[in-house]
């Protein structure tokens, strides 16, 4: 019997499916070279200056804050410590629960005439202590400091600038070189001065600084910190 021979129409159709295959192959393969990011969930602790001396700069480091809170995921975690003479949590949960974020800061972010002074020391010991037990829970530790960082009070609660790198030091041991930092609205001398203390320990990648004028520009710089 002979064998029917192939038609140059039928001949065109196998090349053509031929040639289709070899090309979904290629895209399939291709595709398996691809790596896709992990997501890391994050803990961002922010520190809300809420003494007299930061009044005027309050709401506008409030609509920041809650700007930032809508650029991270439902999956993070934060924490929001208000600090004057005192320093405390006033709000923890996901950071797109709007409602109950913003009603927080206008309740515990009110000026307190039988407060003074500003307590930052003691308020980033507690976000180094938060942030390191929540990195043991598996979260990309991350503080954000919103104030104008001058040392106000009791001298115990103030920061000492002469350790402070040390103590940033030891808590980048305990998350291994994962925690970033951010310093926003203080003053240009002041934030230059955490530069120069900070820089070396914590590098440009995860040190991140903005006076007033900059302090939205650089929440993309902070989202990449903290591997977004």
């Amino acid at each position: 019997m002979r064998a029917r021979k192939i038609g140059n129409s039928q001949l065109k159709i196998l090349l053509f499916i031929g040639a289709l295959l070899l090309i979904i192959g290629a895209a399939l393969f291709g595709l398996s070279k691809v790596k896709v990011d992990e997501f890391h969930k994050a803990s961002v602790i922010f520190i809300v200056d809420s003494s007299a001396s930061n009044s005027k700069e309050l709401p506008q480091q409030t609509a920041t804050l809650k700007q930032l809170c809508s650029m991270l995921d439902p999956e993070d975690h934060i924490k929001i410590l208000r600090v004057s003479e005192k320093s405390y949590i006033i709000y923890e949960g996901s950071p797109q629960s709007t409602s109950e974020i913003r009603k927080s800061l206008k309740e515990f972010t009110k000026i307190d005439n039988d407060e003074y002074g500003t307590a930052y020391g003691l308020a980033l010991q507690k976000a180094f202590n938060h942030s390191v037990n929540l990195y043991k829970d598996g979260y990309i530790p991350a503080i954000v400091v919103m104030g104008d960082l001058e040392n106000e009070g009791k001298y115990e609660n103030q920061i000492h600038w002469d350790s402070f790198p040390a103590e940033v030091q030891k808590i980048q041991k305990q998350t291994d070189d994962k925690l970033a930092m951010m310093f926003l609205y203080a003053a240009p001398a002041k934030l230059d001065y955490v530069k120069e203390k900070l820089n070396p320990i914590l590098g440009e990648s995860k040190l991140i600084i903005g006076n007033k004028t900059g302090a939205a520009r650089v929440l993309t710089k902070f989202l990449q910190a903290i591997g977004r």
